[in-house]
């Protein structure tokens, strides 16, 4: 009998966690929509655990950001070499349109916006879409989801339940007490302070959960520990377990948490996504209608963070909590 062949397809997300955690929901369409598929992901290496974790690849690589005139030419070598028979750009950037590009003058079957690009997103409203329904629109574009939702709120977030469980099913531990508790993300990227909420607010915050019989859990990375630090002195029994989780462990951290409160960063869209109760805080320097969390989810937005009171979130806190 003659060699069946087996579909290739190149699925490419490069950063960031917040957008990538997002870009999840379309990852598992794409796997539905190609069950029988060798699917490949092209990514950057923080996010290859989390990736080869999930069930939507069969390969994770993690050069998706080559430098210099070597590095492109190797990538190039290889994806072409690979026989990729679709392309599933969902970074829709300029460096992924240079990789489009790079793979002319016979490049794959390509859904995205690369100019050329055989599969176009042509929906001119695109950049004013969440990225769940922009990214649900794409594949319907694409021809994979013909009854995409595509209204605003109407695509499902997504589904991070492989990570709770090991090979054999089993729940994996993920708790970080005993108690009830909420975890805290005070932290982002360095070079956008105006998205941070001032620390001494979470200190605030703290002392009032606490109270409220919730025990307090901070993660981010190793250089938000002096975050942590300063919120331990507000309400000493804080929980610092900055720079100690990787993206699989701070999904299970939100997963069995009682409440998620922080900043709009990578970490918190991934407590949310993994189903913990959150208040999410949006600077002006972000649009929520465009990438907030979606889930059992408050977003509080002030144009200077600095100007939220800690009885409003507080409030949107209480929203949030399961009721007893």
């Amino acid at each position: 009998m003659p060699r069946r062949t087996v579909e290739k397809i190149l699925v490419i997300k490069l950063s960031a966690l917040g957008d990538f955690v997002l870009a999840l929901a379309a990852m598992k369409h794409i796997r539905q929509a190609h069950p029988k598929a060798h699917i490949t992901l092209l990514t950057t290496p923080p996010f290859a655990a989390l990736a080869k974790a999930s069930p939507y690849f069969n390969a994770v690589e993690t050069d998706g950001r080559p430098e210099g005139f070597a590095q492109w030419m190797a990538l190039r070598a290889r994806l072409r070499a690979a026989g990729y028979s679709r392309v599933y750009d969902l970074q829709t950037s300029s460096q992924t349109n240079r990789i489009f590009q790079v793979l002319r003058p016979a490049p794959p079957t390509w859904s995205g916006v690369a100019f050329g690009c055989s599969l176009p997103h042509k929906n001119p409203m695109r950049n004013h879409m969440h990225t769940l329904e922009r990214q649900a629109d794409q594949l319907m574009y694409a021809g994979v989801w013909p009854d995409a939702p595509t209204e605003a709120g109407a695509a499902p977030g997504p589904d991070l339940s492989w990570v709770l469980t090991d090979e054999a099913g089993r729940p994996i531990p993920g708790a970080a007490t005993n108690k009830p508790y909420a975890l805290f993300v005070p932290g982002g990227s360095a070079h956008r302070p105006e998205k941070r909420w001032p620390v001494e607010r979470y200190g605030e915050l703290a002392r009032i959960l606490y109270a409220r019989g919730l025990d307090i859990v901070v993660i981010g990375g190793p250089q938000e520990t002096t975050l942590a630090q300063q919120i331990q002195r507000a309400a000493p029994r804080t929980r610092d377990l900055t720079g100690r989780t990787d993206f699989a462990s701070i999904a299970r951290l939100g997963a069995r948490a009682a409440l998620a409160v922080g900043n709009d960063t990578g970490p918190l869209h991934l407590a949310a996504a993994a189903g913990a109760p959150t208040v999410v805080l949006f600077s002006g320097a972000s649009d929520p209608t465009l990438s907030a969390p979606r889930g059992k989810v408050a977003v509080l937005q002030a144009e200077k963070l600095a100007d939220l009171p800690v009885a409003k979130v507080a409030q949107a806190a209480a929203s949030v909590l399961p009721q007893p």
